[in-house]
Parts: C-alpha cells; structure tokens; sequence
C-alpha cells in the first residue's frame, strides 16, 4: 500500500508539473528568479497628550485643526501601533487617532506566525511580546478521525529564538501603543474620525470627534487608514469586495494541557474545521467555525447545545473536559470571518493598510504576518524621501507597493482560503477524497509537510510553490484512486477532484491578480523610483 501512494505522488508531481508548465508558470517563476509592564489606557492618554502639538499660526487651516504632522494614522490596532513606531522612530512626526485606547479584548489576531515575529524583530518591536505571557509556536498538529500528525516549522536556519507566537490580542497592542507613545515625535490620541477632507482629488487629513465630542479636523502630506477590517473609510479608497464565509465561535479554556505542546492544534470536524492553541501559560483558546453568516443563538441556550452535543464529541479526549467546562462557564464570544482581496484606488495623499485593506480567512493566522510585512515595505519605501509633501509625486511612487507587497499577501491569503475550503467537511465524494488526500499528504513527511507549512508559516512567500503543493495534494487524491487498478467511475471522481481543486484556487489567484501575483515584474510599477521633489 505504500508503494500505491509513493507511486501516486509520483505520478501526482509528473502531472502537476506538466499542467503548471502548460499555464507558464514555471516560466515565469524562473524569470522571476533571475531577476514596560502592560499600563492600562489612561497612562497611554496622557504619555499621548503631552506629545507637542500645535495648530497653525497662520489661520491656514482655521481654530479647530491640528497641523505640524507629516502622517496621520487611522487606528491604532497591530498596524497602526506597529506602523506609528516605525515612521516615528524615522523621524517622522506621526499623528494616531484611535477610537479607543483601552485595551482590547478579541477572539482573533491572537497567533503570530514566524515569518511575522521576523518582521517584528525587522522593526524593533519584538520587546513588545515581553511581560504579556506570549507562548512559543513551533508548528502545527493536525487530527482527523482519531488519527493525528505533527507538522513543525522549517526553523534550523534561524537563531533559536525564532518561532511563532501566541498571545492576548489586547495585551501586545497596548504594548505596542506604550512603546509608540514614548517617541517625542509620536501623538496618540482618542477619536472617532468619520471622514477624510479632500481636496482637488488630493486627501489633506481627517475630520474627526475627540473623546470629549469636540469636532476637529488634522492635516497631514500623508494618511494612512487602519481602522480595521469594520473600516468605514475604505470605500473611498479601494474596491471593497467583503465575502464572509464562516463565523469564528471563541472560548477560553483553562488549564488545559494540548497533546502537542506549544504547537497550534486543528481539528479537520464537521462541518468544518476547530482551532486550539495557547495564549497564555494557563489559558488555551478554541475556535470554532461555524460555516455561513448565522450562528446559534447564545441567549438562549442555543450556541451551548452546539457546542456539546456536535462539536465536543469531536474534540481530541484530552481536551474534551475542558472544553465543555469552558462551555458551562458561558464566556462564549463570536466574531464573523471576513476575506477582502487587496483592490486599492491610489489616491494622491492616502494609503490603506492592515485588515482596512485586505483580509483572508483567519484559519492559517496569516493576518498580523501580513500587516507586518506591509509596514517593512512601506518603511523601506519612505526613508529616501526627505518629505512627503508631493502628494500626485508620492502617490504614484507607491503604486509600487501594491505590487512589491503581492509575494507575501498573495501567498498567505490564498493558502488561507484554499486551506479553509478543502478542510470542510462536505457530503461530496470528490471533496472528501481530497480533504482526505490533503490530511495523508501532510503526513507523508519529508517536502510534502515541509513545504506547506513553510508557506503557512510565511517563511517561503512563493505563490508558484503554493500552487505547486496544491496540485500536488489533488493529483495524489487522483493517484490513490487509481491505484492499482482504475475505473470508470474512478477516473470520474479523479475528474472531479482536479476540476474541485481548479475551481477553489483559480478565483482565488483571479481575485489577487494574476499579473502581480506571478508577474510582478512585468507591472510598471515595480521600478517605481523615488519622486526627484520629495
């Protein structure tokens, strides 16, 4: 039997490769390559508040604006804390306005990958997972119908300091805001904005209502919006195409031992998949997805019956006390699962970042690796610039980030929603051999676990190598049943798991944009150099 699945991967590998090569992607792959302690929201008010600001002297931007910033930022959550350092610690003057500075308190965000906790050592920010009880993540476990295997981070290169992170969401950005606090240059502050102030075509800063309900407006050469995946800016500034497959149902367990220490675990369930992992050293996240946009109801008693009469049973036993004793305590928290492919409308003195401007679904803890990314390019791509007061000049110069940044986004945003969508449960014969096929190929060891979680962990950003395991996956789930003797009701299944697989991965690469995901080089934009008169 193992000689079938050997010679299924074979043949699997022989006929993905001609497939791909028949598409150019090797082509163009090989093109390619040529080329303190936590302190709680009033201290953070008021280190912000001492910050120096100051209105315009000349009545230019009339009694109630504030100037003398060179970049407002929208939102202070994981992007906007992180990015407000950054430029700040570049000598920027940074303005923050967040609606709320207290800690937060969510569901999601809570996993850093360990291409992610590189970008946080790349900005200096990796002190920020101190004092909050941060866990280590070294891989992944998977379980499937009693069975389980265990995919670890390619991390023998790296210090041994590298890995993923786990955590409180609410606790690493507060430290975040605290360490962007303490730069002179830097000024937090607690506001709604409800608009940006145009003019001419040209964003000049934000309108927006303090604490206190005072209506203000700033101004600023540059604002960057990220306000989070409920922005109610981005319209102006992208093409927003929201899709909410699946809801996230959150518990909290307690002293709970994993089978798989410091290792995120995934349980393939139906309907669709289940998340644990650590947050803490005593407390353990669960996530439950939970298809379609309408969940049981808490209030009444609904969600809790769920969760024990279907999705306990499913659970590894280990786990499975509790997880119904964190039922029993009622803490139950749901938060809906929204994807948004990256279609932005540049705009001369504005940029969107973070979940503001792309999103994909949290099962693979993509999002912060993303985000993080993004503000490393963004850093690398302002530091020529001596000001940012050319808006048409800068903002087609950053057209150039939009495609740069396309390596890692695409990347990770497609395995999130190709993962999700093979990992459900499914009536359909053809899907549950390729979930199937998925769980044994991972478990096979050797490339095929290792490269799939180098793409999860977003060590390797190659999108050439995602549709390459991919394939690989569904051309094994075709070998198996072929093996050893085929037949027509075989090769019929086969059919459909290729065509299954073709219609789960080719929108998702549409809706990232072919041309940028695969051939960046050939978009004007990736030689963009610094504007002259900035």
């Amino acid at each position: 039997m193992a000689d079938q699945y050997t010679w299924g991967l074979i043949l699997g590998a022989v006929v993905g490769l001609v497939a791909l090569y028949n598409l150019g992607l090797l082509a163009v792959y090989n093109f390619v390559m040529k080329n303190k302690s936590d302190e709680d929201a009033d201290s953070l008010r008021t280190k912000s508040s001492a910050a120096k600001t100051a209105s315009s002297d000349n009545g230019e931007y009339g009694s109630n604006a504030v100037g003398e910033a060179d970049v407002i930022i929208v939102g202070a959550g994981v992007a906007g804390a992180a990015l407000a350092h950054t430029l700040g610690k570049d000598g920027r003057r940074v303005h923050v306005i967040e609606r709320d500075l207290s800690e937060p308190d969510r569901i999601v965000g809570e996993l850093l990958q360990p291409g992610g906790y590189l970008k946080l050592i790349e900005l200096g920010l990796a002190d920020c997972l101190e004092k909050i009880d941060a866990q280590r993540v070294v891989g992944y476990a998977i379980f499937k119908d009693g069975r389980d295997t265990q995919l670890s981070y390619p991390l023998e290169k790296f210090h041994s300091d590298v890995a993923g992170r786990s955590f409180h969401n609410g606790r690493f950005i507060q430290r975040m805001r605290e360490k962007a606090a303490t730069l002179s240059n830097v000024r937090l502050e607690q506001g709604t904005v409800t608009s940006l102030l145009e003019e001419k075509g040209i964003i000049k800063g934000v309108q927006y209502k303090t604490k206190d309900g005072q209506e203000l407006t700033a101004y600023a050469p540059l604002t960057i919006v990220c306000d989070g995946c409920f922005s109610n800016l981005r319209r102006s500034l992208c093409n927003p195409k929201v899709d909410v497959p699946s809801c996230f149902v959150g518990l909290v367990l307690e002293n709970c031992q994993l089978p798989y220490a410091n290792n995120g675990h995934v349980i393939l369930a139906n309907p669709s998949p289940i998340l644990f992992y650590q947050i803490s050293s005593t407390e353990v996240r669960c996530l439950v997805d939970v298809p379609g946009q309408k969940v049981p109801s808490i209030s009444n008693g609904e969600m809790a019956n769920y969760l024990k009469t279907v999705v306990a049973p499913q659970v590894p036993p280990q786990i499975y006390d509790s997880f119904v004793a964190a039922v029993d305590k009622g803490n139950i928290r749901t938060m809906p699962n929204r994807s948004m492919p990256a279609d932005p409308q540049p705009t001369p003195g504005a940029l969107l970042m973070g979940d503001a401007f792309n999103m994909r679904h949290p099962l693979t803890g993509g999002g912060m690796t993303v985000a993080l990314s993004d503000i490393v390019l963004l850093r690398n791509l302002l530091r020529p610039l001596r000001n940012l007061n050319n808006a048409p000049a800068l903002s087609k110069y950053l057209e150039s980030f939009y495609t740069l940044r396309k390596p890692v986004s695409s990347t990770i945003n497609t395995l999130a929603g190709a993962l999700y969508r093979v990992f459900c449960a499914s009536p359909d014969e053809a899907k549950r051999e390729m979930r199937d096929a998925c769980f044994d190929y991972l478990s096979l060891g050797g490339l095929c676990s290792s490269g799939p979680i180098s793409l999860l962990s977003g060590l390797n950003p190659r999108p050439l190598s995602l549709v390459v395991h991919f394939f690989a996956v569904a051309v094994y789930a075709v070998g198996r049943l072929l093996l050893p003797y085929p037949s027509p009701y075989r090769m019929w299944i086969g059919a459909r798991i290729i065509l299954g697989a073709s219609g789960i991965i080719f929108p998702i690469i549409k809706a990232e944009g072919v041309r940028q995901m695969f051939f960046p080089v050939t978009v004007p934009a990736y030689y963009r150099a610094p504007p002259v008169k900035c």
